[in-house]
């Protein structure tokens, strides 16, 4: 009752009730009586109040008192002249303090320091050393087959508990088609060099073609002397993922869970290594010449490989288009778009994605 005639009063009416509740609370009564007498509850009363006088934080606006432990000027000055004294030049606060207390002198904390220094703008990088970074993330271009390869390496399992397979794979950037791989009974580089040469021959390159990018992770034989005098000696640039980051090889990664989440995948393990070979080489030829592969608008990797993608886009388009003239009532817009980028991008940036966004907006 009290809020439904609390929504009818007036602003002025409600001003006029709310100093006539202040005097009566002044005089000794109850607010809550108070209330009662002009038909209101409490509540009613608190929603006026605030409505009267808004609420705003008043902190940004409060005065507040120095601290206690705050340092004085001339504490501030003796550290500042500290760090600036020759021998502490180059040295950060980490080790000013221990040196001063060697000394059995105290002036502020190692967390002090540092403040006192930021708010001074003195703290930097001094000689020679740098500010850190992070290593750029690597990425290639390719505008056709064999300008950029991918390799890694993965285990199969074998007949028993802790008996592996390494799976070695190469792997085209532009095609996404399997260049060479074979299966070896351990990591090392000297059996990366067999496979890069291997590769090599398969598409007929030689060390006077144009320039071909390898990337691979930070593994151990991706780093081994033989493999990279191999690659000196066949005229191929090495790239290498960033430390501690496991997405920098993702084709590559995508192709092994292609590959072990197939249907006949042998998820117990192969029983020799005969079987591993026989089944991987059965999944390339799969792969390879007949997996539509979603990256390449369901083209086969050979298809992208060999230069036939473009007539094969092409018929697919002429379907569409016939089919959307038969029945243009069934097309509320443009057909399938059928085409296909000419450039791949290895960890593309994020300027160039956002470049292609737009690309693709207008």
């Amino acid at each position: 009752m009290g809020g439904r005639r609390g929504r009818l009063i007036s602003d002025s009416d409600r001003t006029t009730a709310i100093m006539l509740i202040e005097e009566a609370t002044l005089a000794g009564a109850r607010e809550k009586m108070a209330c009662k007498e002009l038909g209101i509850s409490q509540r009613t009363l608190q929603r006026w109040r605030s409505d009267a006088t808004p609420l705003e934080d008043q902190r940004p606006f409060a005065t507040r008192p120095t601290p206690r432990n705050k340092l004085s000027e001339e504490e501030t000055r003796a550290v500042v002249e500290v760090a600036n004294q020759p021998e502490f030049q180059s040295l950060p606060p980490s080790q000013i303090v221990p040196i001063l207390a060697d000394r059995e002198i105290y002036l502020a904390s190692e967390s002090t320091f540092y403040r006192v220094l930021k708010a001074h703008n003195m703290q930097h990088h001094r000689g020679r050393s740098k500010k850190p970074s992070s290593k750029p993330i690597s990425t290639h271009c390719a505008t056709a087959a064999n300008q950029v390869w991918m390799w890694d390496i993965t285990w199969l399992p074998g007949p028993a508990k802790g008996i592996y397979y390494y799976l070695y794979l190469i792997l085209d950037l532009f095609s996404r088609k399997i260049i060479a791989w074979d299966i070896w009974l351990e990591e090392s580089a000297e059996n990366a060099s067999i496979l890069v040469r291997r590769g090599v021959l398969s598409e007929q390159r030689t060390a006077l073609a144009e320039p071909l990018i390898l990337h691979s992770d930070n593994g151990s034989p991706m780093k081994g002397a033989s493999l990279l005098e191999t690659l000196y000696s066949l005229g191929i640039t090495p790239s290498r993922s960033r430390p501690r980051v496991s997405n920098d090889n993702a084709y590559a990664e995508s192709i092994f869970r292609t590959c072990k989440y197939r249907p006949s995948y042998p998820a117990f393990g192969f029983a020799d290594l005969t079987q591993a070979r026989k089944w991987v080489l059965a999944f390339v030829h799969w792969y390879n010449y007949e997996h539509r592969h979603s990256g390449l608008n369901f083209l086969t990797p050979h298809q992208r490989h060999s230069g036939l993608y473009q007539d094969i886009l092409e018929k697919r388009r002429q379907v569409y288009e016939r089919a959307k003239a038969v029945h243009p009532e069934r097309w509320s817009g443009e057909i399938r778009d059928w085409s296909l980028d000419d450039e791949v991008w290895l960890n593309p940036e994020h300027t160039k994605k956002e470049t292609t966004e737009k690309k693709q907006v207008s």
